[in-house]
């Protein structure tokens, strides 16, 4: 981990969480003064949990608010669909956008997910863009070509280290409870931040890149310590208070 960088914990419930979760979420607030000091927290629940969340967490600095997904327009004849907007006004300071589960199951493409980030920025939110290879590309050799494509295309111009996030989750790990090894994590994350810094120049050098793929409370510690992972995306283990601020506590 590169330590002149905050590191941040974000959590991505996706589609989980109903009011009734709101004491569990309570259960992170409460705990969350513990690792504020050196790890900045986001959860991400699902909609309908946001402005509940938000409205719980005010004057909190210690646990903020994401949401999971922004439509690329302010505003319009989308039905189902929440915009950058949306969410800012409903108390979010950050969106995940281009999750691989986004790009598989709705067919998302890099130029859609650059679009998405910038829509983000337009609502004064920090865009957390994903990235990651599936099995198939990775037993073809093709993780470094597909990151680097996925980067090149999703990433919009004029990104700053406040504005933009990189998580890389590689497909085959996320939720099978495999995760790569410590020296397949440092080759991508330094890769990755190779690119970010021939792209963005110093902004680049700043940028957090979070490692999401089966993070808990075993293997956090292991992982945050390789460097240029500058936190994690955690899936599963974000829906409880104990897990998420382990993972938290375990940051460098």
């Amino acid at each position: 981990m590169n330590h002149s960088i905050r590191p941040l914990i974000a959590g991505n419930w996706k589609m989980n969480g109903l009011k009734a979760s709101l004491a569990e979420f309570e259960a992170m607030l409460a705990g969350a003064s513990n690792v504020v000091g050196k790890v900045d927290l986001l959860v991400c629940p699902p909609a309908t949990l946001i402005a509940v969340f938000a409205e719980k967490s005010r004057g909190s600095k210690s646990l903020a608010i994401g949401g999971q997904d922004c439509h690329p327009k302010a505003s319009g004849a989308h039905t189902g669909d929440i915009s950058a907007e949306m969410l800012a006004d409903a108390g979010a300071s950050a969106v995940i956008v281009g999750h691989s589960e986004r790009r598989a199951d709705h067919g998302e493409n890099d130029g859609l997910v650059r679009q998405k980030a910038e829509a983000a920025w337009r609502a004064g939110l920090t865009a957390i863009v994903c990235i990651g290879e599936t099995q198939k590309q990775r037993d073809a050799g093709q993780t470094l070509e597909i990151c680097c494509g996925q980067l090149g295309s999703s990433l919009p111009v004029g990104a700053r280290a406040d504005s933009l996030v990189v998580a890389y989750e590689p497909v085959w790990a996320i939720g099978t409870g495999v995760t790569p090894t410590t020296k397949d994590v440092k080759q991508i994350h330094q890769f990755i931040r190779e690119f970010l810094i021939e792209r963005f120049n110093g902004e680049g050098a700043k940028m957090r890149i979070l490692y999401g793929g089966s993070v808990k409370p075993s293997n956090a510690r292991e992982l945050m310590a390789v460097a240029n992972v500058n936190g994690a995306l955690i899936g599963g283990a974000s829906l409880k208070a104990t897990d998420f601020l382990a993972i938290a506590a375990d940051c460098p």
